[in-house]
């Protein structure tokens, strides 16, 4: 083998390598943008979980205030219709 023979096999070795290596760069590439996309993915669920939360937090601070003024209305009902069959009663008597 002479030696423009040897210099051309180590330039066709040479450049398979830099192919390989710049294939492995955009993989390597790819794989940072979508990091990346996930990552912001991530920052948007993290995002929505904490409104959410605090959604769920005023729903639930509602809720028992509707509770606390439904057994308070119960409550009145019940002292009105104890004053009525009182007055009922006293009236039939």
């Amino acid at each position: 083998m002479g030696d423009a023979s040897v210099v051309e096999a180590a330039s066709r070795r040479l450049a398979l390598a830099l192919d390989s290596l710049e294939a492995a760069l955009e993989r390597r590439r790819e794989a940072d943008r979508g990091g990346e996309v996930l990552g912001a993915q991530l920052q948007a669920l993290s995002a929505d979980r904490s409104r959410l939360a605090a959604d769920l937090d005023s729903e639930m601070a509602r809720a028992r205030r509707i509770e606390n003024a439904s057994r308070e209305i119960a409550r009145r009902l019940d002292v009105a219709i104890d004053t009525v069959r009182s007055v009922i009663e006293t009236q039939h008597h």
